[in-house]
């Protein structure tokens, strides 16, 4: 028993000197190694009290000796603290366990001897907890007589596990502590950590160095006053009781003065979870008073008060520390689960916080056929929010919100019919819109809903041209994204009530695994206005019928290299709008194009990075078609024989679209005999050389875009005809080096951008004739070639941009 002692006293030793050196230069762990300190200190009068040691080796000699061996290898787990690296979260999280574990084995080994002394200081400490329980009835007691709050408007505590947002919290604090504006506004979607980092944010030291005592902190709920937060600040930061104010305006007028008479204190309000109808609230806080900021954090954009950082979600890393933390238990006990299912786990929840923590919280403890049904399940099609209803009532208030814009609320759940991770032409959802609900052609009060969502964060809004006009059409050159988990909300939402009864038919079909619904009601009609089918590259185009009467848009999402659209399309005689898009590495090849012919309802028809045959040319026989866009198309020759002028174009059409037609050489010259037509946009098509001599044909164009033909030489003579164009965008043609006398002769013209024509000499002297010409957006260099013509040009407006040449390149490239 003697050697085992002096083994014990020497492990234990050299572990207490470990841990004490450890705690001085390590920060990682250094919570844990306190709390291994506390524990050692709590052993070692057990090694030098008589008799006290010898009951602790009162055990069998096997288990002594394997516990003198755990104390040797505790040493080296301590002293490893310092080597392992701060970004690497899994083996931090390991290496914590094990220290977890540790403390453990300490106290379990010497548990009798620590039950005996500890026992008196656990009285005392029970003691004083209840004295401490019974002081805050009597404190909750007299603040509920007294007619006061809760202590919600002091800075909360900060939860005991946060991971990624420091580099969030040194941005925010950047932002915050510049003068260019008073308020500053962190924005994401529903639990996202927007609360989170605004606690890290008050909690900081640089931020209470600066703002001391002065940091108010509100939590505004989607109904509180402006009173009832000025009431707050009074109660419970200025101690000012029984305040009450007659009015709004009397409760923003004597918070004013009472700041103001703080001097030169800087202060901090922080105004948490704010909802868009409370924006008018951050407004009416806004004072002139030196060194007073205002953090808001919301899940709606205010981009008209201050400025705005968007919260970013997690990235793997700091995703799967996240889910460990919360899928499994730090009481030491292992829990094996296969690390493959983790990453899986981890990229289903897309970085979105709460879901990380609601799942992981909902497999904590399981094993790995939990992990593994789960998973089965949602490749099966089952929603996530089917089994987290926490995760769907918090992303669900954010839609909920919509409520009074049924519209806006229907435009939200349409992004579903679009497929993840891909991004969503602006112009293509606008297409959707304008049919389904009845907004007008021209775009105004449409984009109005996409932006209101964007303000929400229920899309994310991608502005791929800063200098785009309003006459060529509101966010027409916008992307939107949309969050993982916002889109399968959409998709749930719409997903509630019977198959025969749903307004949008969202369908995915995987190979050629045709929904068992679809096969067996072949006879029964389904109702929906939308139908949306994304098939992915091993799908074989077999098709089942589907009776759809009602359906007037029909979006066709594909990756295959081949795709034959369905027979039951001649069907759909409602049908107003039809988007087929490609989301494969390479154009699919279209068939069955003549099927198009029939739908004699078809208003609006986009083709999106699709390889076209002569078929196409079925589009023909569409009267009533409007708009008639190709995107990324591989045109071949399908348009070939369009170049005589035999009537192989809608001839009702008054919106005609080619962009990144990459093999696009030559405009169909029967687009010259569309009398209807009013914006011609012919955009990023690099090898597009020339234009048909007879576009002066089309007297009714209003808007004619050529951006970025960087191959085009000139515009035709004939140009001069068109007396009702407005708008004319001929930016980054790099090989236009003149332009036409007859540009003269556009007496109509409003708006000409030019940016980039760097091969543009000189400007003829007819531009003088262009009276109604207000707005020339170009590049400095082009700037001068105007200077001898604007004194005879009285309105002429010149709006110099950056040059772009670079991004233009880089668009060849790309």
């Amino acid at each position: 028993m003697e050697k085992h002692k002096m083994a014990l006293e020497t492990g234990l030793m050299e572990l207490m000197e470990a841990v004490a050196s450890e705690i001085k230069i390590t920060p990682k762990f250094r919570a844990l190694l306190k709390r291994l300190h506390i524990t050692l200190r709590n052993i070692e009068p057990i090694l030098y009290v008589s008799g006290r040691l010898s009951r602790v080796l009162d055990r069998p000699e096997n288990e002594t000796k394997m516990f003198i061996l755990h104390l040797e290898d505790g040493k080296q787990l301590v002293l490893k603290c310092s080597v392992i690296k701060c970004w690497n979260v899994y083996h931090k999280f390991v290496h914590a366990n094990k220290l977890i574990h540790l403390d453990r084995e300490l106290s379990w080994f010497f548990q009798v001897e620590l039950q005996d002394s500890m026992s008196t200081s656990m009285r005392v400490l029970t003691e004083v907890y209840g004295l401490g329980d019974k002081m805050d009835q009597v404190l909750a007691t007299v603040t509920e007589r007294a007619g006061g709050f809760s202590s919600s408007c002091s800075v909360p505590g900060l939860p005991d596990f946060i991971v990624g947002l420091d580099f969030h919290l040194q941005e925010v604090k950047r932002l915050l502590l510049k003068d260019d504006n008073q308020v500053l506004t962190v924005s994401a979607p529903g639990g996202c950590g927007k609360t989170t980092l605004a606690k890290m944010l008050c909690h900081d030291n640089e931020i209470k160095r600066i703002f001391g005592d002065y940091i108010f902190y509100v939590t505004v709920s989607r109904t509180t006053s402006l009173k009832t937060i000025v009431q707050k600040i009074f109660t419970h930061h200025l101690h000012v009781n029984n305040c009450e104010f007659q009015t709004d305006e009397d409760a923003k007028n004597q918070l004013e003065n009472m700041m103001s008479q703080m001097g030169s204190e800087k202060i901090l309000l922080v105004l948490d979870d704010v909802w868009c109808e409370s924006q008018s609230i951050i407004q009416d806080l806004k004072f002139p008073i030196p060194g007073y900021k205002i953090l808001v954090t919301s899940r709606f954009l205010f981009s008209s008060i201050g400025s705005t950082y968007e919260l970013s979600l997690l990235n793997d890393e700091d995703a799967r520390t996240l889910l460990y933390h919360s899928a499994f238990p730090c009481d030491g006990s292992q829990i094996s689960v296969p690390d493959d299912l983790i990453i899986k786990m981890v990229k289903s929840c897309k970085g979105f916080p709460l879901a990380l923590t609601v799942i992981g919280a909902s497999l904590r403890g399981q094993g790995e056929l939990k992990w593994r049904a789960t998973l089965k399940k949602w490749s099966e099609g089952q929603s996530i929010f089917h089994t987290n209803s926490q995760l769907l009532l918090s992303l669900q208030a954010s839609v909920d919100e919509l409520e009074y814009m049924p519209i806006a609320r229907d435009c939200f759940l349409d992004l579903g019919s679009f497929p993840e991770d891909e991004k969503i032409a602006a112009s293509a959802l606008l297409d959707l819109w304008v049919e389904l609900y009845n907004l007008d052609t021209e775009g105004m009060y449409t984009s109005e809903y996409l932006l209101e969502l964007s303000s929400r964060n229920l899309l994310n809004l991608i502005v791929a041209r800063k200098d785009a006009s309003e006459l060529e059409g509101y966010c027409n050159d916008h992307y939107v994204l949309q969050h993982d988990l916002l889109r399968e909300l959409a998709i749930h939402l719409s997903s509630q009530e019977p198959i025969p009864q749903r307004k949008r038919m969202l369908i995915e079909i995987h190979a050629n695994d045709i929904p068992t619904w679809w096969i067996e009601q072949t006879q029964q009609p389904i109702v929906a206005r939308i139908l949306s089918i994304t098939t992915d590259e091993t799908f074989s185009s077999v098709w089942y019928d589907l009776k759809a009467p009602k359906v007037e848009v029909l979006v066709l999402n594909t990756r295959g290299k081949k795709y034959a659209l369905p027979h039951f399309i001649r069907n759909l005689n409602k049908l107003k709008a039809l988007n087929i898009a490609s989301y494969g590495v390479y154009p699919s090849e279209l068939h069955e194009l003549p099927l198009i012919g029939s739908l004699s309802n078809l208003k609006r028809m986009r083709l999106e990075h699709v390889s076209l045959s002569p078929s196409i040319q079925s589009i023909s026989e569409l009267n009533n078609l409007q708009k008639l866009s190709f995107n990324m198309c591989e045109m071949g020759n399908a348009l070939e024989s369009c170049t005589d002028h035999s009537p192989t174009m809608p001839q009702n059409l008054r919106e005609f679209e080619l962009d990144g037609c990459y093999d696009l050489k030559q405009v169909p010259a029967s687009i010259c005999d569309l009398v209807h037509l009013e914006k011609l946009s012919i955009t990023n098509c690099h090898e597009l050389d020339a234009l048909p001599n007879g576009l002066g044909n089309l007297l009714t164009l209003e808007i004619l875009r050529l951006h970025s033909c960087t191959k085009l030489a000139k515009l035709p003579d004939s140009i001069g005809n068109l007396h009702n164009l407005v708008y004319l965008d001929i930016s980054n043609c790099l090989s236009i080096n003149s332009l036409p006398d007859q540009i003269g002769e556009l007496n109509g013209l409003r708006v000409l951008k030019m940016n980039g024509c760097h091969g543009l000499e000189e400007l003829p002297a007819s531009v003088t004739n262009l009276s109604l010409l207000k707005d020339v957006i170009c590049d400095e260099e082009t700037s001068y070639l105007w200077s001898y013509y604007e004194s005879g040009l009285c309105d002429l407006k010149m709006n110099v941009v950056e040059d772009d040449r670079l991004a233009c390149l880089m668009k060849i490239v790309g």
